[in-house]
C-alpha cells in the first residue's frame, strides 16, 4: 500500500506551493511521488478541435493519448472518486502520494494556515493532523514548521512515512 498524505488549508493558504517544493525535495532523497489534486469545480485537459477531443466528441467513453514520454486518459466517470479509489486504480509506481484537497478524507493531513488568512485551523489532532505548516507559530500538540522549511516538512513525512 502506497502511503497517502494529505495538504489541506483554505483556498490561498499555499497549498500548492507548499507541494512544488516539497516533491523535488523527496526526489532529491531518492523517492518517486504521485500525486492527487481534486479540483471540486471540474476541469478540462482536452481541447476543442484536438484529435482526443474528437473522439471523446464522438462517443468514446475512454480516450487514451500516449506519446514516448507521457501517458494520459480522458475518461467519464459516474461520480467523484474518495482518494482511495483513485490510488488504487490509477497510481502503481510511486513510494508516495500527495493529496491536495479532500479535506475531509481520513489520511494524514498537514495543515497549511498563514497570517494573511485570518481564519482558523482546518482540523485538529482528531483529523488525523501531523503537521502545521505556518508563517507563525501556533500553539498546538503537533509540529509547527516554518512554511519555508521544506527540509523539515520532508523530514516528517519520510520519518513516518517513507523509512522501513
Amino acid at each position: 500500500m502506497i502511503p497517502i498524505v494529505s495538504v489541506v488549508g483554505k483556498s490561498g493558504a499555499g497549498k500548492t506551493t507548499l507541494i512544488e517544493k516539497v516533491i523535488p525535495e523527496l526526489n532529491r532523497r531518492g523517492y518517486r511521488v504521485a500525486t492527487i489534486k481534486h479540483n471540486i469545480h471540474g476541469f478540462d485537459i482536452d481541447h476543442e478541435g484536438k484529435d482526443s477531443w474528437r473522439h471523446k466528441r464522438a462517443g468514446a467513453h475512454t480516450v487514451v493519448i500516449a506519446s514516448p514520454r507521457r501517458v494520459a486518459m480522458i475518461e467519464d466517470i459516474d461520480k467523484d472518486h474518495n482518494i482511495a479509489e483513485l490510488s488504487d486504480k490509477y497510481i502503481k509506481d510511486a513510494d508516495i502520494i500527495l493529496v491536495e484537497g479532500y479535506k475531509g478524507n481520513p489520511y494524514p493531513k498537514i495543515e497549511v494556515n498563514r497570517t494573511e488568512m485570518k481564519q482558523g485551523l482546518l482540523c485538529t489532532n482528531d483529523d488525523n493532523l501531523i503537521a502545521i505548516v505556518s508563517d507563525h507559530k501556533l500553539d498546538i500538540d503537533v509540529p509547527c514548521l516554518d512554511i519555508n522549511d521544506i527540509s523539515g516538512v520532508v523530514d516528517i513525512i519520510e520519518e513516518r512515512f517513507l523509512q522501513l
